[in-house]
């Protein structure tokens, strides 16, 4: 007896077929190291960025570009599509301060291109998904609507990894502060000037306030005031512990002040705020962890308790 497949199962297996065949050899294609050269107009973007394109809406080739192995025209097809997709969905202020506080400011378009990544593999995802559906013959009218929710999954999904990434540079960088406040005042008492201080700090530190740092002393040696770039890092990074210090450090440097006592002070006000974070946060994981004690264990014990004797009763016992 000669089984009939049908069409739309025909058309599903093609796709599943097609699709790994595709992916497959994109991963090939993606190994070759003539493609993914960087042309002399990319390497020299970055440099120039401030003066070609303030508003951050072009989109550079960085490296790990998914679409870095494809040659030719799918390539300018791709980067295309990637800054009408920035120009559409546009930027945000909240989007731009996420993008500074991971470190990479002025990267919106990027930013966007990434997220339209994600989106087509989520809606790659869901279309896999749904010719799994109807290969399986268990296909109904909903999930039609798979490619479509994978794309906004994917670049939601983008968008939460930024945030989190985000939040969790700011909580390592306000870690760092009581440590390089008193290394800075540490130097101080030692005779060094203010902006040597910082210097020797970005250069001898490996954190993530430190390369905060390392990007102040460039704006410092290509012309503007410590003050100014201390201030310009603080409205970057919007850490409300560095946003106090630095204030504080800024007016001491204009009054001229004890600096010295300043940072030790607030060295000393920056360890407090971690300690009362510490225990704010420990109090939020105690409640969390009455969860699997009160949904978990306690329903266990319980049942425990109880099932002997609702045995005994069944028994006649």
């Amino acid at each position: 007896m000669v089984r009939v497949i049908p069409a739309t199962t025909e058309l599903a297996l093609a796709i599943l077929l097609g699709g790994g065949l595709g992916a497959g050899m994109w991963c090939i294609s993606a190994t070759l190291p003539s493609w993914r050269t960087r042309t002399l107009i990319q390497r020299i973007a970055p440099y120039i960025r401030d003066v070609t394109d303030r508003g951050g809406t072009t989109l550079p080739n960085l490296v790990g570009d998914p679409t870095a192995a494809l040659a030719g025209g799918i390539c300018s097809v791709w980067h295309r599509a990637q800054n009408r997709f920035a120009r559409f969905i546009g930027g945000s202020e909240a989007l731009e301060r996420r993008l500074a506080q991971i470190g990479r400011g002025g990267e919106v378009a990027s930013f966007r291109g990434q997220q339209l990544a994600w989106a087509l593999a989520g809606s790659g995802a869901g279309l896999a998904l749904a010719a799994v559906l109807v290969a399986a013959g268990r296909f109904t009218t909903p999930g039609a609507l798979l490619p479509i929710v994978g794309g906004v999954a994917g670049a939601v999904a983008r968008d939460v990894v930024l945030t989190s990434r985000a939040r969790a540079r700011i909580v390592r960088i306000e870690e760092e502060l009581p440590t390089v406040l008193e290394f800075l005042a540490l130097c101080l008492a030692a005779g060094e000037g203010v902006y040597r201080s910082v210097r020797r700090v970005a250069g001898t530190g490996s954190g993530e306030l430190t390369r905060e740092l390392r990007a102040v002393v460039i704006e410092v040696d290509t012309g503007s005031s410590l003050a100014d770039a201390l201030t310009a890092m603080t409205r970057r990074l919007q850490a409300p512990v560095l946003t106090r210090a630095i204030d504080h450090t800024v007016a001491a440097i204009e009054r001229g002040s004890p600096l010295a006592e300043t940072l030790q002070a607030q060295a000393a006000d920056a360890r407090e705020d971690a300690k009362r974070s510490l225990i704010e946060t420990a109090g939020r994981k105690e409640i969390l962890m009455m969860i699997p004690l009160v949904f978990g264990l306690l329903p266990l014990s319980v049942l425990f308790a109880i099932f002997p004797g609702i045995t005994m009763l069944r028994l006649g016992f």
